[in-house]
């Protein structure tokens, strides 16, 4: 046999291969149902049966400025804020119909029960408008996420990051308004404490201004993700075992899971504002 017919044969081995690993691939993604690009952000935007949209990819001095699905229900987020809330704001002491009537409840009900209850009438009013744009910015992100084909943003970290952020900064600047710079500084050592133990408790008080925060950015990204992993899951079962006794039981679990995630989109707009209602008040009288 020659050195060509020996790289010939050694070229088809290879191509045999090849289509071999390909088939088995294709196997495996026919016997697999993959979830995870339907919870991930992406730069297309899905609209079936009518296609899908690219989004522009912006690269900017080494920066990835993209805009992308979860960018894009972020502003549809914030123009539903502006257009149901601005009407309400100029129309201020008048008498609201229809959905106007339902969110004065809910800003009433955000007013009194979250940042009254948990900081006070006199001190928590400035506070009012920032706890409030957090909770109906969260709430309409959140059931944007159950719309099909939708986005759900406060399910990705770098989102519930900056939301916490934002959070950390107004309890922070919170506790050194009403305190004082040098007071708000002492309080990193608790009064009664030997002095011996500021070195220790200093870095652990630090940690602690940190961790609520952190606290706020996984409680929502965990909840907001969970739901649409087990949405997912129980309609992938059709998929994974291919058996018509699956449907109903799978659509039924799923649909039921779905009317839950309404009321817990409610419930984690609600749990972050009310936690930074309380930090707030825990800044402004520290130990």
């Amino acid at each position: 046999m020659t050195i060509q017919d020996e790289h010939a044969v050694d070229t088809l081995h290879q191509a045999a291969g090849a289509a071999a690993h390909g088939a088995a691939d294709a196997h495996g993604a026919e016997e697999g149902v993959d979830i995870v690009h339907h919870l991930a952000d992406s730069h297309v935007m899905e609209f079936p049966p009518f296609g899908e949209i690219h989004l522009p990819e912006i690269h900017l001095f080494g920066l990835d400025l993209s805009i992308t699905k979860y960018t894009v229900y972020m502003w549809i987020a914030a123009a539903l804020l502006l257009l149901i809330l601005l009407p309400m704001a100029r129309r201020r002491g008048g008498v609201y119909h229809g959905i106007y009537n339902a969110f004065e409840a809910l800003i009433v009900y955000v007013r009194d029960e979250i940042v009254y209850a948990n900081i006070g009438r006199e001190d928590g009013r400035p506070y009012v408008p920032f706890i409030a744009t957090l909770f109906f910015f969260i709430l309409f992100m959140n059931l944007l996420g159950l719309v099909p084909y939708g986005g759900t943003p406060t399910g990705n970290l770098a989102v519930t990051g900056v939301l916490a952020l934002f959070s950390m900064v107004v309890i922070e600047i919170s506790g050194i308004v009403v305190n004082g710079p040098v007071r708000y500084a002492k309080s990193l050592v608790p009064e009664g404490v030997p002095l011996f133990l500021a070195p220790i408790m200093i870095p652990i008080e630090i940690i602690g201004h940190f961790a609520k925060p952190f606290a706020l950015m996984i409680r929502l990204f965990a909840n907001m993700t969970a739901g649409h992993v087990v949405i997912l899951s129980m309609l992938g079962l059709i998929f994974l075992l291919k058996a018509w006794l699956v449907v109903p039981i799978s659509v039924g679990f799923a649909l039921f899971i779905f009317l839950l995630e309404l009321l817990i989109a409610f419930i984690q707009a609600y749990i972050f504002s009310v936690l930074t209602a309380v930090f707030i008040n825990l800044s402004r009288h520290p130990h």
